[in-house]
């Protein structure tokens, strides 16, 4: 038998914090520990906040590399990338600046990047909360295939998805970037 204890979000963020989870999530007030990932994995995640943190002014959009929480009811989700509106990330900052940055409204866009470890959670639990969440844009990189789906959000509320094979993909929520899909997979 499974006995599953949930934890509020206050005492899951204290744990973040202080008990070095730093890679533990909360889903519906139950932790789910983040898997390893491979180094193919890490290696997109760092290639594509590269590309996304040169294309970006600082002024205006912060990237987030494994290092955001965005939340969603009782679920508090590590996304590999979040990039978030500096003038928020700043506020949060100054706000709470030895708390955990969780962000409760929609950010401008949310990536995640497709592993063994990772790809089932990925698709079936975290992709269809960030749209619950209203997330302008979501990325999901798919590095052996070489394609990125894209989620845009629409005005009513639904989402438009694009799987894009090969090429340069300009993301819609942050006009000017652009993420060439052979240079970043290559």
């Amino acid at each position: 038998m499974v006995v599953v204890h949930r934890i509020a979000p206050a005492a899951y963020e204290q744990l973040a914090v202080h008990d070095g989870y730093r890679f533990v999530e909360l889903r519906d007030g139950v932790l789910v520990e983040k898997p390893p990932m491979t180094f193919r994995h890490a290696f997109v995640i760092e290639d594509a906040g590269h590309y996304l943190r040169s294309q970006l002014d600082r002024r205006d959009h912060i990237v987030f590399v494994e290092n955001a929480r965005l939340r969603v009811g009782d679920s508090y989700l590590i996304p590999d990338i979040a990039v978030v509106a500096s003038v928020v990330a700043r506020e949060l900052l100054e706000r709470t600046p030895d708390r955990l940055a969780v962000y409760d409204n929609p950010v401008a866009l949310v990536v995640e990047v497709w592993s063994p470890s990772t790809g089932s959670y990925d698709v079936e639990t975290k992709l269809p909360l960030y749209r619950v969440r209203g997330d302008r844009e979501i990325w999901f990189l798919r590095p052996f295939e070489q394609t990125l789906t894209a989620w845009v959000r629409r005005n009513d509320g639904s989402y438009a998805e694009t799987v894009h094979v090969g090429g340069a993909v300009a993301c819609a929520a942050l006009p000017g970037v652009r993420v060439d899909l052979a240079a970043l997979f290559g």
